[in-house]
């Protein structure tokens, strides 16, 4: 479930970075992160947000429901979870050129913190750090 959602969800926002008729999508790759995935995942029906102390390690919303405030509630559970998880400074990754999440972690007070990293996927686009504090 979690691999089908951020498959939509990754190719309703990201074609600018990964075009799919250049770079399908890491079907196997991403199924197989999910199925080892230790930490903890908050699902609703249109998205979801999952944490590995101290990462907000990943949220995807279903394109129909871009909008809707599952996001938001979805972040919310994350960064509580974090918290009460003696988390101090929670960090994620973004990619640069996913100015859609950028804004959505800006306008909650999450900033950049000067960090990067190539993604390992091609194009191998810059993933850069954020981070909050709790």
């Amino acid at each position: 479930m979690l691999a089908a959602i951020q498959e939509q969800a990754s190719l309703a926002g990201l074609g600018h970075v990964y075009p799919p008729e250049l770079y399908p999508f890491p079907r196997d790759a991403v199924q197989a992160r999910w199925a080892a995935f230790d930490g903890l995942a908050f699902i609703e029906d249109a998205g979801f947000v999952a944490i590995d102390p101290p990462w907000l390690d990943a949220l995807y919303v279903l394109p129909e429901a871009w909008g809707s405030g599952i996001a938001d509630r979805l972040h919310d559970a994350g960064v509580t979870a974090l918290r009460a998880a003696g988390v101090e400074r929670a960090r994620l990754w973004v990619l640069e050129e996913n100015h859609r999440a950028r804004r959505f972690y800006e306008r909650r007070g999450w900033t950049a913190d000067g960090t990067t990293r190539v993604v390992p996927f091609p194009p191998s686009p810059i993933d850069l750090g954020y981070a909050l504090d709790l």
